[in-house]
Order: C-alpha cells, then structure tokens, then sequence
C-alpha cells in the first residue's frame, strides 16, 4: 500500500474519533441536570453557586443585606460597613462621640479617635500634657507625651543638659555624647588616646594598633625578631617559618 495513502487513512479514522467522543460529551451535558438555583443567586465556575451583590448566604438560600443608618454596602456585597465618623455594633452604625482635643481616626478597631498633639487620652477625654522646660509636645496617646529638645537628656520627669566635654560630640539621638576620633571617653571626660611609635589608630578611632613587623608590647610597638628561612605572616605581628623549615624555639629548622 502506498505509505502516503496509509497516513491519510490513520488521520481520517483519528478524527472519526474524536468527533464521536465530542458527540458523545455534548448528549450527556445535555441530560446532565444543572444544580438547582436560590433565588438572588448564580452560577459560579466551580460547580456551585454565590449570591448575588447585595444578599448573603444562608443555608441553601439567599437573604439580602440589611445596611443600617450610616452604613453602605460593603465592596464583596455580602454584608455592610459604617460611614466615617460611625463604628459598627452588632447590627447597627453607632456615631462616634469624639471628645474636645481630639480628631477621628482612620483606624478599624478601638475607639475610633486619637488626642490632638499636646493632649493625651486620660479615661476617654484628651488632657492638656504639662510640657517641661526645654522638651516639645509630640503626637501619640500613649506614654508622656513629650520628648526632651535636641541636647537635653530625661531626667525624672524633666529635661537635664547633656555636658558634652571638648572632643566630644551629640549623637544622633541629641541626648548623649561621644568622643571623637582619636580620643577615648573616659570619666566624663574625652583623653586623647596615645599612639605609640609604629603604630596607628584602628578603625574604630577608639584604639590602636601596631604596624606590620611590629607588635604590641606594654604601651608601645616592638619590631618582630624574624629568624633566617622565616616571613611575617598575614597578621602582620607574628612570623612563620617557609616550606621545608618548622619552627624551633625561636629559629626555623630543616624537616
């Protein structure tokens, strides 16, 4: 048989089949019952049903949301959230009493209001805080109230000086001191740290280390003794002996 005629043959009967089976689907969707609609409700893609905007589910039906005074429909449609200045209570929108000094707030949950800077939540009402000499009101119903001004510290219930002594400095928070590169905070006080012969201050400016082939001893820096057949290490103040050489007191040795 021609092999051309062979494959045509092949497709058509693949075909034949694929429309029987198609045949076949599409009866028994049509003898398929569909499921059984509440009313309010439709279809959804799997194999179910959802109400329709603006009802619920309750059982196998559908009932419609009651939206209260002060309150709309919500964005799913399936229940009700209250206007602003309102807070929900089980089936009702409650208006929100906001006292004097205070502001509503875009909060979901607690009273629904917050103090006006200067003023802190004292059992429901916004009371004027008492703000010490050099500190500033800040925002928050919670805590005192104040913060003490840049280079004052909290003291009690007051704002103290912070001394700041020479070669030091304010840290970022404006309510303590540090000592500057080259100096060591020591009793309150910034010393100058010294920084012996061959040596150097370490990154962190509070210290110092010996150069490379020195190392420290005491107060100062004393150069490496390195032995013949022998090299400073990566440390810089220790040495090693070379390959084929092992240390020997204080000497490299042949293996």
């Amino acid at each position: 048989m021609n092999p051309m005629r062979s494959r045509l043959r092949s497709a058509s009967c693949g075909l034949a089949a694929v429309m029987v089976l198609a045949a076949s689907v599409s009866v028994w969707a049509q003898g398929a019952s569909a499921p059984a609609l509440p009313s309010h409700a439709r279809l959804n893609g799997y194999g179910g049903w959802d109400c329709l905007r603006g009802f619920r589910k309750n059982d196998e039906s559908c009932v419609a949301v009651t939206v209260p005074a002060n309150g709309f429909l919500s964005p799913s449609g399936g229940g009700f959230e209250c206007d602003r200045g309102f807070r929900r209570e089980e089936q009702a929108c409650v208006q929100i009493v906001v006292p004097p000094n205070a502001y509503l707030d875009e909060s979901s949950y607690g009273r629904g209001w917050s103090c006006v800077r200067g003023y802190r939540d004292t059992k429901g009402t916004c009371s004027l805080v008492t703000i010490p000499t050099n500190a500033y009101a800040v925002d928050g119903n919670f805590g005192r109230g104040w913060e003490c001004n840049r280079g004052f510290r909290l003291d009690g219930e007051r704002c103290a000086p912070v001394n700041v002594p020479a070669n030091g400095f304010l840290v970022s928070s404006g309510d303590d001191w540090r000592c500057e590169r080259g100096f060591l905070k020591t009793a309150g006080a910034c010393k100058q740290i010294a920084v012996p012969a061959n040596g150097y201050l370490d990154s962190s400016g509070n210290g110092w280390k010996c150069v490379r082939g020195f190392k420290v001893s005491g107060a100062g820096c004393i150069a490496l003794t390195v032995p013949a057949n022998a090299f400073v290490d990566y440390s810089g103040d220790a040495w090693r002996c070379e390959d084929g050489f092992r240390q020997q007191g204080n000497a490299c040795v042949a293996k």
